[in-house]
């Protein structure tokens, strides 16, 4: 009762107040590779963790207020971009990306209990984790076939509760912690090193202090199908000596022939040659989305010659203004 009086009475001082908990939305169910990077992010741990569908859900909760932020995988290692991620990132306005984590990927193949390997044909999978393990499923399983599944949990999840009609699912290895499945196969992933990236992604907000090992994604259409347009926006970027970490298309769909890019530059907005090279492409593209600007994942300081350092855009700017308003040349 005395910490109730503490909390409610005018009489005994201020109301004490007590901290917001904030939401985060991943991929569920719990257990998937999305939590595990959930489960990277500082400010989240002893938050309220979301667990949604889908990508759309995700970013729907955080531009409709339900969440601060949402877990989503924008690139794997083996399959490339997560082309649902990319798009709605194009699509969806009033969106940050705020930071990126990389989860090492690892798979099993689960069956009912009882089930044996050799009478497996159909495997449920998320669309990214069968392509991560297409070559061994081609060597083991010949003649499979698959069903696609929303997550790699989900995947397994269909086989127990009876939704699924598959024989075997592609799943974390964590799951037979929380399940009752056989294990099948271990280690079927066809590449040790691989790697999904992961997005954190909030509302529109001025991007963080540069750290000197920082990345900036954008989505920048082109103009117009014309030779030499895709090499003159990337100038943008060349001139000014600015590493491409990725570099993807995606049709935009109004039309045959129309395409986006979804681009990582190594470096920061505050950097004076990526702000050089941001307003070039506003002067080339009909449409420049800002994602952001974050600190890497792997905390790789960029480097870059020093003809491109900040001091020398500074100093023509300087020899320009000196220029128009008449300065004499030294």
């Amino acid at each position: 009762m005395a910490r109730l009086n503490a909390v409610t009475s005018d009489a005994a001082g201020p109301v004490a107040s007590v901290p917001t908990r904030r939401t985060y939305s991943f991929l569920g169910p719990a257990g998937t590779f999305t939590e595990a990077a959930l489960a990277q992010v500082p400010e989240a741990r002893g938050q309220i963790w979301r667990p949604v569908h889908n990508v759309g859900e995700a970013l729907s909760d955080v531009i409709d207020g339900r969440a601060h932020a949402a877990m989503i995988a924008i690139e794997n290692s083996v399959d490339g971009g997560v082309s649902t991620a990319q798009d709605a990132l194009a699509t969806v306005a009033g969106l940050r990306i705020i930071g990126e984590y990389l989860v090492p990927v690892d798979f099993v193949l689960v069956g009912r209990r009882g089930m044996r390997l050799e009478d497996v044909s159909l495997v449920a999978a998320h669309p990214v984790a069968y392509a991560q393990c297409l070559q061994w499923l081609t060597r083991t399983l010949p003649a499979h076939a698959h069903i696609p599944a929303s997550s790699n949990v989900a995947s397994a999840l269909g086989l127990l509760d009876g939704t699924s009609d598959a024989d075997a699912a592609i799943a974390p290895p964590g799951i037979l912690e929380h399940h009752d499945l056989e294990l099948l196969a271990e280690k079927i992933g066809d590449n040790l090193n691989a790697v999904t990236r992961f997005v954190l992604v909030g509302k529109t907000v001025a991007p963080p202090e540069p750290t000197g090992a920082d990345k900036t994604s954008l989505i920048v259409e082109l103009p117009d199908d014309r030779p030499g347009a895709l090499l003159e926006m990337l100038e943008q970027f060349a001139t000014r000596g600015i590493n491409l970490s990725l570099l993807a298309s995606r049709p935009i769909g109004d039309e045959l022939g129309r395409y986006r890019f979804v681009i990582d530059a190594d470096g920061h907005v505050h950097d004076e040659r990526m702000a050089d090279a941001l307003m070039g492409l506003r002067r080339f593209s009909p449409k420049v989305i800002f994602l952001g600007s974050y600190p890497r994942a792997d905390r790789a300081v960029v480097r870059y010659p020093d003809r491109y350092s900040d001091d020398v855009f500074v100093e023509a700017r300087d020899w320009l203004r000196g220029l128009l308003s008449g300065e004499p040349e030294t």
